[in-house]
């Protein structure tokens, strides 16, 4: 069962191939990085639906906060370094120092900021590495939704229906359901 935050810390830092993921995005010593989304997302999903084999993910996403460099080319240098470290992962980094401007938006002060505005609150959820290897999660909408598999807009995304017909349309393509049969949206 996961009741908090300390249990989504400690189902991660229990599985040997997470910890690989977030040691190996380490090594690049990013600033303000975080893996996110259905990294942590299909973890806790998984784990409530007792799946013994890990559902695959399209991508694993690796995220930082740099507005001083915001060339994608420079993106893209990076996950070829990871694909040198793993590559049987389906690397994607991307700089939240420039990703407002690809979402439309006014610029972020943050990785926090960033992942505050993803579509979901389910995805919007991020873990890291402080120095000493501790694991550190960030959930800036809560982890009520994600631990109860209830898939809500975040705050954000319900300012306006413009963002609201994009969330609308990312959970249909989605269809986590055939997945994740508990969930509910």
């Amino acid at each position: 069962m996961i009741k908090n935050e300390n249990d989504i810390i400690s189902l991660i830092q229990e599985d040997k191939w997470m910890m690989e993921i977030l040691i190996t995005s380490k090594k690049l010593n990013l600033p303000d990085w975080w893996v996110c989304a259905g990294f942590v997302r299909t973890k806790i999903w998984d784990v409530l639906h007792d799946f013994s084999q890990r559902t695959p993910l399209p991508d694993v996403d690796v995220v930082y906060y740099d507005p001083t460099n915001t060339n994608e080319s420079y993106e893209k240098e990076l996950e070829k370094k990871l694909k040198l470290y793993r590559s049987d992962i389906p690397w994607s980094v991307k700089n939240q120092g420039r990703m407002h401007v690809i979402n439309n938006n006014p610029p972020y002060s943050s990785s926090l900021d960033a992942i505050s505005k993803f579509p979901e609150t389910v995805t919007a959820l991020g873990v890291t590495l402080d120095a000493n290897d501790n694991l550190i999660l960030i959930a800036p909408c809560g982890i009520h939704d994600v631990i109860n598999m209830e898939v809500n807009p975040t705050p954000y995304f319900m300012e306006t229906k413009e963002r609201m017909v994009i969330y609308e349309e990312r959970i249909r393509k989605k269809n986590w359901q055939s997945i994740w049969d508990k969930i509910k949206v």
